[in-house]
């Protein structure tokens, strides 16, 4: 490692996925904010996916992989997946908009207001196991039972819708000199990789983890799949304990650096963005402005972009942020 491998998707394909995810919800913005250049001593650019339909980058990825599902075979008889939320709502809105019932399995303790969202968005919602790991082996055990399409975490399909949010981001911003990407499973840090790749190829694309589940960092310095018995962190998006083999090569072939952001340090983040901008970040949301506070020295006057991955964080939570706590997993 890192392999070759073929691109996720070429520049027509990309274009395509934009115009579907287009026709259901208009580009999401983004800004540069003075507040946080001068806290960071860098131009920041901030891409909104906390104004997406669902509060997160990832309905993009369902929506243009139940499009591809459904133009490639039989029409399946339902969508089941695993997710810990933002994934979740993205296959119920993309499932139940194709008229396709959809199960999601969440682990025990999963984020409530997620739960609700999903329910309400037309999906049956299980809940398994103590982690997304547990959860996800569950969903693949019930496809089979119920005769249902398993929908991954990780698809180049998902990765091409998913893509839409750095293709637009790209082609409104010019000259980045690095991007900061939360890393989940893999779908958001490789479309932008991809996508840097097509339009910007001296961008550096900076990969961000929780400390507290640090399994995909530990693989990108191992050169090889290192599983954590846990992934206990309240960013919930970035809790993942078993990287899986593709992303992982395209990280380790694309990105620059990980870099593990501690709990403390992802709600100060949360802080500073509510203070600055007035935005509600989820934890994965927030972290990759809590890498480039950590990075500060090094990437003083570059112009540096940041996805804002989400603003799914529930009420509790957040209240105890904006208190000057730090969650507990």
């Amino acid at each position: 490692m890192p392999l070759r491998r073929a691109p996720l998707f070429t520049s027509q394909e990309l274009e395509a996925a934009a115009e579907l995810v287009h026709g259901f919800m208009p580009p999401t913005p983004q800004y540069a904010w003075p507040l946080l250049a001068q806290l960071t001593g860098c131009s920041v650019w901030v891409k909104h996916e906390n104004h997406s339909p669902v509060g997160a980058f990832k309905l993009r990825g369902g929506l243009v992989y139940v499009d591809q599902l459904l133009h490639a075979g039989p029409r399946p008889n339902g969508l089941i997946t695993a997710t810990r939320g933002n994934h979740g709502q993205s296959i119920a809105v993309a499932g139940c908009r194709a008229g396709l019932p959809v199960t999601i399995l969440v682990p025990h303790g999963n984020s409530a207001d997620k739960n609700r969202a999903m329910r309400a968005l037309g999906a049956e919602v299980v809940e398994h196991g103590v982690d997304f790991d547990e959860a996800r082996l569950k969903a693949d055990q019930m496809a089979a039972e119920r005769g249902l399409h398993f929908v991954p975490s990780f698809d180049r399909h998902l990765v091409r819708g998913v893509a839409t949010c750095a293709f637009e981001f790209f082609a409104a911003v010019t000259e980045l000199d690095a991007v900061y990407v939360p890393i989940g499973m893999g779908s958001g840090i490789c479309a932008a990789m991809a996508v840097r790749d097509l339009l910007s190829p001296g961008t550096e694309i900076i990969g961000v983890v929780a400390a507290a589940a640090p399994a995909m960092a530990l693989s990108f310095e191992a050169g090889r799949i290192v599983p954590t018995k846990t992934a206990r962190t309240f960013a919930d998006g970035m809790a993942c304990r078993e990287p899986q083999p593709e992303p992982l090569e395209r990280i380790a072939a694309g990105a620059a650096r990980i870099v593990r952001t501690s709990e403390d340090e992802i709600a100060e983040a949360i802080r500073i963005y509510f203070d600055t901008t007035h935005n509600l970040a989820e934890g994965a949301g927030a972290a990759p402005l809590a890498a480039l506070l950590k990075e500060r020295d090094q990437m003083r006057g570059r112009k540096v972009g940041l996805i804002l991955s989400g603003g799914n964080i529930d009420r509790g939570c957040i209240g105890e942020v904006l208190a000057g706590n730090t969650p507990q997993a």
